[in-house]
């Protein structure tokens, strides 16, 4: 009689290779109140700046300090602000021991030069990009005369008078005109090409957008001599064209 061997049951645990990004939080103090404080700072001016990122508790600032690292109070600190940490690195065999008791991995430091190792790395440092809020639009209220200069460094700028010719607007953003606009302007000075250049009375000697310009007669059509006007770049070309409504 023959017996059929019993199947074998299919594996129900995968073990694979994986690379995790971390987030690397450099420790320049073991004073948790002060750590705190600054977490508080960060998370105040940026809300939201973390969201349950796992990072690495980078002990290389740190790893001559001759007090012990309460590692459990750290733990919970980053934990309250949203973040979650799963391993240590850079730190005496002191303090690997006690993250290692905490319950955090050993993480290896950061590769120098070409990698020489095949094997993935459970670290890489991960930079976030926090957006700034834009600065208030620059406001002038008093007419311009020729020769004098005003410049809204990395926002818009608003004129409520006169820019007479010989004057010179500029803006990183949009600049708004008021009033006639007889002088120059260059709005996008630094290569925003979403600028705009608005004006009541277009009649400037030069508009510029993100170095894109015209200037003398062919600066303003003549449909629009001191009329109400705008210009704005599209592709590579400057155009004034009547304000709508």
């Amino acid at each position: 009689m023959t017996v059929a061997a019993a199947a074998k049951p299919a594996s129900l645990l995968e073990l694979r290779s994986a690379a995790l990004t971390l987030v690397a939080v450099v420790l320049k103090t073991i004073d948790l109140s002060v750590l705190a404080r600054e977490l508080a700072d960060r998370v105040a001016a940026t809300p939201g700046l973390f969201d349950k990122d796992p990072v690495a508790i980078d002990l290389s600032r740190v790893r001559e300090a001759c007090e012990p690292i309460d590692f459990g109070a750290l733990i919970e600190l980053l934990r309250s602000h949203q973040l979650v940490p799963v391993a240590a690195r850079g730190g005496s065999d002191e303090q690997m021991a006690a993250a290692a008791a905490a319950g955090l991995a050993e993480a290896p430091d950061p590769p120098r030069g070409s990698a020489r190792s095949s094997e993935p790395l459970l670290l890489t440092e991960s930079i976030r990009e926090v957006p700034l809020p834009a600065p208030p639009p620059l406001i002038v209220d008093k007419p311009l005369r020729s020769g004098q200069q005003v410049y809204a460094r990395g926002g818009d700028l608003i004129v409520l008078a006169l820019v007479s010719y010989g004057a010179e607007v500029i803006a990183d953003g949009s600049i708004h005109v008021y009033a006639p606009l007889r002088g120059r302007a260059l709005a996008g000075a630094k290569g925003n090409t979403d600028a705009r250049i608005y004006t009541t009375c277009m009649q400037a000697q030069l508009l510029s957008i993100a170095g894109v310009y015209r200037t003398g007669e062919a600066a303003v059509p003549t449909p629009l001599d001191a009329r109400p006007a705008m210009a704005r770049l599209d592709g590579g070309t400057l155009l004034v064209e009547p304000l709508p409504g």
